[in-house]
C-alpha cells in the first residue's frame, strides 16, 4: 500500500482539514481513510483483517472504500510485472486525485510509466473484501442463528484462559456449534468435549475448537415417539370411543355390537362362581339344635 501524503501533512503529521471537513464522505469512510494514512508506506494491509478488526464488519468497511474510491482517495490500479503476470497496487492519497487517463500498464524498468511497487494484493483482485450475500438488516451482519452460536461457544469457554478467540473466529465455529445445538447438546455437553484435556503450550485455540467440535459431534438422535393416544369413554355407556363424546350407537348412527356374550349372561355367570367359591371355603352351613 503507497500512502501519498501532501508536504504539510509530511511536515507536520497532520491530516488536511479539507479531507475531515469533506462533506461527501461519511464519518465511517472519513475515520477508515485516517486510519490508513497513519500507517507507514508500503505496508502490506488485508483487507478482511481490516474489515474484521472494525466494529461495523466488512459491510460497512466496504461502502467506505467505495466513497474513497469515489471521491479520489483511495485507488487501486493494476500493474503488469516484467514476467507478464497482474498485480494490484494500492494508493491512498490525503487529497482528492482526478481520475487516472487510461494508458498501458508499465513493464517495470524499461518503461516510462508509474515505478512497480511490490504486490500487497491478490493476482488480478481488486479488493480481497468479497461480496456477501444480502441479510435482514445490516449486510454482513451475522443471523440470530449465529449470534445464539457465538455467544454459547463463549460462555463455554470462559472457563479457560488459554481459549481466546476474536469474534471473527468465533464466527468460523458458529456453524459447527450450532450442529451440536440443533442435537440436543447443551453447553454442559460443550464443555466436556471442548476444554479437558488442551495441549501445552497452545498455538491455535480456533484450531483445536474446530478439530474437537468435528471430531467430537455426537450422532442424531433418533426422533421421538408419539405419545399413545388418550384413553376415552362413551359418555353415556362408557364403551371405549376414539375420542371424548358419545359412541355411534348412543348417538344413533348404529347399532352396538359385542364381540363376545351379552353383559348380562357374563354378569350372572361371574355371580354364581363368586358364591361357589364362598361357600366351597366356609363350609356347609351349621345345623341348629333344639334343647
Amino acid at each position: 500500500m503507497r500512502i501519498h501524503r501532501s508536504a504539510h501533512a509530511r511536515a507536520f503529521t497532520v491530516l488536511p482539514n479539507g479531507l475531515l471537513q469533506d462533506r461527501r464522505l461519511s464519518f465511517t469512510a472519513r475515520g477508515l481513510l485516517a486510519d490508513l494514512l497513519s500507517r507507514p508506506d508500503g505496508r502490506r494491509e488485508d483487507g478482511r483483517q481490516m474489515a474484521d478488526s472494525s466494529p461495523q464488519g466488512r459491510g460497512a468497511v466496504r461502502r467506505a472504500l467505495n466513497e474513497l474510491r469515489n471521491a479520489g482517495y483511495y485507488r487501486v490500479d493494476t500493474v503488469r510485472m516484467p514476467d507478464g503476470t497482474l498485480r494490484s497496487e494500492t494508493h491512498v492519497f490525503d487529497t482528492p486525485q482526478p481520475a487516472p487517463a487510461a494508458h498501458p500498464p508499465d513493464f517495470g524498468a524499461g518503461g516510462t510509466g508509474r515505478p512497480v511497487t511490490p504486490p500487497v494484493k491478490d493476482p488480478g483482485k481488486e479488493t480481497t473484501l468479497p461480496d456477501e450475500p444480502g441479510e435482514p438488516g445490516e449486510p454482513g451482519e451475522p443471523d440470530a442463528q449465529t449470534r445464539s452460536a457465538v455467544a454459547v461457544l463463549f460462555r463455554v469457554i470462559r472457563p479457560e484462559p488459554r481459549l481466546r478467540l476474536g469474534d471473527a473466529e468465533a464466527r468460523t465455529l458458529a456453524p459447527l456449534v450450532t450442529k451440536w445445538l440443533l442435537r440436543g447438546c447443551g453447553e454442559a455437553e460443550l464443555a466436556h468435549a471442548l476444554l479437558p484435556g488442551l495441549p501445552r503450550p497452545m498455538h491455535s485455540p480456533a484450531a483445536i475448537l474446530r478439530d474437537r467440535l468435528q471430531r467430537k459431534l455426537p450422532p442424531e438422535r433418533p426422533a421421538a415417539q408419539p405419545p399413545p393416544a388418550p384413553y376415552a369413554e362413551c359418555g353415556r355407556c362408557h364403551d371405549p370411543v376414539p375420542r371424548p363424546g358419545i359412541c355411534r350407537a348412543c348417538a344413533g348412527l348404529g347399532t352396538r355390537t359385542v364381540a363376545v356374550g351379552t353383559g348380562a349372561t357374563a354378569t350372572s355367570g361371574g355371580v354364581a362362581r363368586a358364591r361357589a367359591a364362598l361357600r366351597a371355603r366356609l363350609g356347609p352351613p351349621a345345623v341348629a339344635l333344639d334343647c
